[in-house]
């Protein structure tokens, strides 16, 4: 079928929904994960960190295996690769529906829904291309993207309301009769084969999967309290670095590679890409702490929770609107804003946090963050791949979306972790300070946040404290108040420091030539 034969073609508007439903259940579900975290913790009476460990682990295999994903629905058909992707999500929703401990999430959907979400997005990015054309793929393009985005700016509201009105595990059940739709119209596409290289390269697929997995698992099993976390971090960096060599080596030879690394002698490209991790690990760290902060200090439940961030996501939402039709400028420049008002936005929270007494106190400085964020989602992905050709943009894309899903869940991951570990000294130091607390009680007090630190609630604390006596009840609550504002103030730094490391990135782009637009590129916003 020729272009203009395409064009002429009628459009397949239940397709196109169906595929924007597939996007929107991709994009609501680490939202609604968010805000029902201390729900979570609560009926399955595990902790704060291992459901925060779960959610990083969630975006880590996404990005580990979203390049062998992409390979995958090359070699055994796209629309084969989507409906396993779609399967797999659909187990871990379902997981999630009945999970009676933290070990059915993490297995069910963090690592299997994390494998789905690396088989969906590059499948979904070739069934748009081949089943639709002109016109047609452009206007898919954009209810699929604008799904993502709506699925991002009202997450965390419509999750807070099923997890407060209903039930955390309601909202996953909605997610599970979503993706039952989407696969009851699954006869609706057509397979878009593939004609290009089928050789695998599994040492670089081993190494992606090592380098990734190293790091971020280095980090979780460091918040958990576990052994050997620089061996674990020191062996992600040595995949990391040996998959640099391996990919160099394989090609100068001719051989098949995981990816193509002449894609970053592009310098906007590498600019780009750099900028969408940084991007990602502010994000993630922001909305990792924030619901922490709000339903553990403010004891808010999910829906409180989320129309606490909402300014955040919302204000996303319409300045990325706004500024992908209106804004004039350099890529680069609005880039560059982007990250500073991430980092001033960000930074403002600090102070507020031990004078807050409501998540309203947050609405300005989130206002500003988010603006920042938005700016970045109009920009980045379009400026990333602009350079790319219309024959590489694919990989380019998927080399893009392992990116930002890798700083997602090292986001997630450090900011977590670094939370919980000042949590644990600042905790330990002030009990030793006390002049209230015995020496016995001092010990004790240690040995638990050794064994494991969590962020506790005044009212479970409260709970735990009712043989001591009023003046060690009063003390310890004053100390594991203290100990919660300068762990949140603290863990609040990972996505200042990534917002300044992304205005010396925007610095670098302002250096170099804009990348003149590409309608490929503009295409391959599902990462």
């Amino acid at each position: 079928m020729t272009a203009d034969q395409g064009a002429q073609a009628p459009f397949n508007f239940r397709l196109a929904i169906l595929l924007a439903m597939a996007m929107f259940v991709l994009v609501v579900d680490t939202s609604l994960m968010n805000v029902s975290i201390s729900a979570v913790v609560r009926d399955l009476d595990t902790t704060v960190s291992g459901v925060q460990g779960a959610i990083a682990l969630e975006a880590l295999v996404s990005a580990a295996f979203i390049l062998i994903g992409g390979k995958t629905g090359d070699l055994i058909g796209r629309k084969l690769a989507y409906i396993l992707g779609l399967l797999a999500y659909a187990v871990g929703a379902l997981a999630m529906v009945f999970a009676q401990d933290l070990n059915a999430i993490i297995i069910f959907w963090a690592v299997i829904g994390g494998i789905g979400a690396s088989l969906l997005l590059p499948a979904m990015q070739s069934l748009i291309h081949g089943n639709f054309e002109g016109a047609h793929q452009k206007r898919v393009y954009a209810l699929v993207g604008a799904s993502a985005a709506i699925a991002a700016a009202v997450g965390p509201l419509l999750g807070g309301f099923i997890t407060t009105f209903l039930s955390w595990r309601v909202g996953f059940a909605l997610e599970a009769a979503i993706i039952a739709v989407v696969l009851i119209g699954i006869g609706l596409v057509k397979d878009v084969p593939y004609h290009g290289e089928r050789s695998i390269d599994l040492v670089g697929a081993a190494l992606s999967i090592v380098g990734m997995g190293g790091v971020v698992t280095g980090i979780l099993v460091w918040q958990e309290g576990g052994g050997y976390v620089g061996l674990i971090i020191g062996i992600g960096v040595l995949g990391l670095g040996t998959l640099v060599f391996w990919l160099r080596s394989r090609k100068r030879r001719g051989k098949p590679t995981l990816l193509d690394p002449t894609l970053f002698d592009s310098k906007p490209f590498r600019a780009g890409a750099s900028g969408q991790l940084l991007q990602q690990i502010a994000l993630g760290g922001t909305m990792i702490v924030l619901p922490i902060y709000l339903q553990m200090v403010f004891e808010y439940n999910a829906l409180q929770a989320g129309l606490s961030i909402a300014p955040l996501s919302l204000s996303m939402f319409v300045v990325a609107l706004l500024a992908g039709r209106g804004l004039k400028r350099r890529p680069a420049n609005i880039i560059l804003w982007g990250f500073v008002l991430i980092v001033v936005g960000v930074g403002l929270i600090v102070p507020i946090v031990p004078i807050a007494d409501s998540g309203w106190y947050l609405a300005v400085p989130l206002i500003i963050a988010g603006c920042g964020l938005g700016l970045l989602v109009s920009q980045l992905n379009n400026y990333t791949l602009s350079p790319i050709s219309d024959e590489r943009v694919s990989e380019a894309a998927g080399v893009n979306s392992a990116a930002g899903s890798f700083g997602l869940s090292f986001g997630l991951a450090f900011a977590g972790a670094i939370m919980l570990a000042t949590l644990a000294y600042t905790f330990t130091a002030s009990a030793e300070a006390s002049t209230v607390l015995s020496p016995e009680q001092q010990q004790q007090v240690s040995a638990v946040l050794e064994e494991d630190a969590e962020i506790m609630t005044n009212t479970g604390l409260e709970a735990l404290l009712a043989d001591e006596t009023p003046e060690v009840q009063d003390e310890v609550l004053r100390i594991n108040a203290d100990s919660r504002f300068i762990a949140l103030q603290v863990a609040l730094l990972v996505p200042i420091l990534a917002g300044v490391l992304g205005i010396l990135n925007g610095f670098r782009m302002r250096r170099l030539p804009d990348p003149a637009p590409n309608a490929s590129a503009e295409g391959s916003m599902l990462g």
